[in-house]
C-alpha cells in the first residue's frame, strides 16, 4: 500500500502537467484498478474524470488492455484501438519496480475524432493528388518525348524508331551514337517512355558538364561530412534517384577514365556505396549512353576501356546527320515552325518554295541544332507570316542574284556580310568551341580570333579547347 500511496502522490503532483497535454492519458494499477484519468481524456469520452478513479480499466474504456499489459509486462506501442467507433492510436507502458509490474502508462494520441477524420481526409486528399499529378506528368511527357513525336520520314528515321521500339521492350543497355544535334536524347526519352519504366523518373546526366572531381559524388551521392562544402545531411547520387526509371549519360566518351571502371561495376552489380560512406545502396535502373565521339578511336588511345564500350553498346542505335536524310529537312522545319509559332503566339509561318530549296541544298554540320538556330533567327526578323529565300542567313544562300551588277563596294559589303554570317554559323555548329569552329572553316584559330574581332562579334564562352 506504501508504494501504491506513494505512485498517486506523485500523480497527482503530475496533474497540471498531464491535464495540459492534448492527449488522453490514463494509469492504472498492477490490477488494471485506475488511479488516474486525466481531464483531456475525461472530456472527450464525456464523463467525469474524477469519478473513473477506483473503477476497473475495461468499465471506463471500451475495448481496453491496460490489465493485460499489467499481467504481461511487455508494452505495447501505437497500437490500433477502436474508441467510439474510430481508430485510435494508443501508447501502453508497463511501469516496473524491481522488475515487477507497479502500474501502467496509457496514452490515446488524438485528443477527438475530428483529429483523426482530419488526418484521413488529408491523406485521402494527398492520395488523390498525386494520383492527378501521376496522370499529368505521364501525360505531358507522352505528347513531347515518345518515339511518335520524332519527326522524320526517310526510311533512316522509320528503321530506327524501330529499333528504339524493340530496345524499349528490354532493359539491356542501350548505346546512341551520331554527331551532335542530331536529337540523341530524343530518342533515350522515346525509350524510356515507350517502356514500363515511362512512369519513374528519367534522369540526365552531362558526362562533359560535370567536373572531373564531383562525378563520383554526383553519380553516387555522398554521405554527411564525406567532404568539405558537402551538404550537411548528405544527398542521393543520380543513380539513386533513378531507381526504376532510366538513366541517361550524355557525352559518355567525356566520362573520366577513373570513374569508368566504377561504372562497369555498378552496371554488373546494380549495387553501390555513397562517397564517405559504407551502407550498399541497390537501384534498379535502365541505362542508356550517348555519344558523339568515335570510341574506337578512344579505346586505340586509351582513353575509354574495351571492357565498358562492350557492356554499353549491347543494343547500338546510330543516328545518321541530316545531310544524309534530306528528306527530313523540310518536315523537321516546319515542325519546329509551328512549335515557334505556338510558343510567341503567332499565326502559322510557311516556309516558300525558294527557301525550301535553300535549306535542302544546305548540308547542315550542325544538324537539327542548327536548322532550329536558323530558323529562330529568322523568325524574329521576319515580316509577314512567310520565309522567303532572302530572309535566310546570307551563308545557306548559293545563288547571289544582283551582284555582279551591284557595283565593287557593294560586292565587298556582301562579301564581307557572308564572310561574317559564315563565322557565326561555324560557331553555332561547334557549340562556341572555337578550335572545332576554325577546324569546320579550314582556317587557324589564331586567325579565327582575328576575324571574329574584324567583324565585332561578342565574345563567346570558352571550351576546354580554347586557350586561356
Amino acid at each position: 500500500m506504501g508504494k501504491k500511496r506513494t505512485l498517486l502522490h506523485e500523480l497527482s503532483m503530475m496533474g497540471p502537467v498531464f491535464d495540459a497535454i492534448p492527449n488522453g492519458i490514463m494509469v492504472t494499477d498492477a490490477e488494471g484498478q485506475v488511479i488516474y484519468f486525466n481531464k483531456p481524456y475525461g472530456e472527450f469520452l464525456g464523463i467525469d474524470s474524477d469519478a473513473q478513479i477506483g473503477k476497473h480499466c475495461t468499465e471506463v474504456v471500451e475495448n481496453s488492455r491496460m490489465h493485460i499489459v499489467a499481467q504481461t509486462g511487455k508494452p505495447e506501442i501505437n497500437w490500433s484501438h477502436l474508441i467510439k467507433g474510430q481508430r485510435m492510436v494508443v501508447q501502453r507502458i508497463p511501469i516496473k519496480e524491481n522488475g515487477k509490474v507497479v502500474a501502467v502508462f496509457g496514452q490515446v494520441m488524438f485528443k477527438n475524432v475530428k483529429d483523426v477524420t482530419k488526418l484521413a481526409k488529408k491523406l485521402s486528399l494527398l492520395e488523390s493528388k498525386v494520383e492527378l499529378y501521376e496522370k499529368e506528368l505521364l501525360a505531358l511527357r507522352s505528347s513531347r518525348h515518345t518515339l511518335e513525336s520524332i519527326v522524320g520520314v526517310s526510311k533512316a528515321v522509320k528503321d530506327l524508331k524501330k529499333q528504339a521500339l524493340r530496345a524499349a521492350a528490354t532493359n539491356l543497355p542501350v548505346m546512341i551514337t551520331g554527331e551532335s544535334g542530331t536529337g540523341k536524347d530524343l530518342f533515350a526519352q522515346g525509350i524510356h517512355q515507350a517502356s514500363p519504366r515511362k512512369l519513374y523518373p528519367f534522369v540526365r546526366i552531362n558526362c562533359a558538364a560535370i567536373p572531373k572531381d564531383l562525378m563520383e559524388s554526383e553519380l553516387f551521392g555522398y554521405e554527411k561530412g564525406a567532404f568539405t562544402g558537402a551538404r550537411s545531411s548528405g544527398k542521393p547520387g543520380k543513380f539513386e534517384l533513378a531507381s526504376h526509371g532510366t538513366v541517361f549519360l550524355d557525352e559518355i566518351g567525356d566520362l573520366p577514365v577513373s570513374m569508368q571502371p566504377k561504372l562497369l561495376r555498378v552496371l554488373e552489380d546494380k549495387e553501390f556505396e555513397r562517397v564517405g560512406g559504407t551502407r550498399i545502396i541497390r537501384s534498379d535502373f535502365r541505362l542508356i549512353v550517348a555519344t558523339n565521339q568515335n570510341l574506337d578511336d578512344m579505346i586505340a588511345d586509351r582513353r575509354f576501356r574495351k571492357d565498358l564500350f562492350y557492356r554499353l553498346n549491347v543494343i547500338p542505335l546510330p543516328i545518321p546527320p541530316l545531310r544524309e536524310r534530306r528528306e527530313d529537312i523540310i518536315p523537321i522545319a516546319e515542325h519546329l515552325l509551328r512549335q515557334m509559332a505556338e510558343e510567341a503566339s503567332l499565326p502559322q509561318i510557311r516556309l516558300h518554295e525558294d527557301a525550301q530549296e535553300a535549306l535542302n541544298d544546305h548540308d547542315w554540320p550542325g544538324n537539327v541544332r542548327e536548322l532550329t538556330n536558323v530558323l529562330e533567327r529568322v523568325l524574329s526578323a521576319l515580316e509577314g507570316h512567310t520565309i522567303h529565300r532572302h530572309d535566310l542567313p546570307f551563308y545557306l544562300l548559293r545563288s547571289h542574284r544582283g551582284a555582279v551588277n551591284a557595283g565593287p563596294a557593294a560586292l565587298r559589303d556582301m562579301q564581307q556580310r557572308a564572310e561574317k554570317q559564315t563565322i557565326i554559323h561555324a560557331l553555332t555548329a561547334a557549340n562556341n568551341n572555337k578550335a572545332a569552329a576554325a577546324k569546320l572553316l579550314g582556317i587557324h584559330r589564331t586567325h579565327l580570333y582575328k576575324k571574329m574581332k574584324k567583324h565585332r562579334l561578342p565574345p563567346t564562352s570558352r571550351s576546354e579547347d580554347d586557350p586561356v
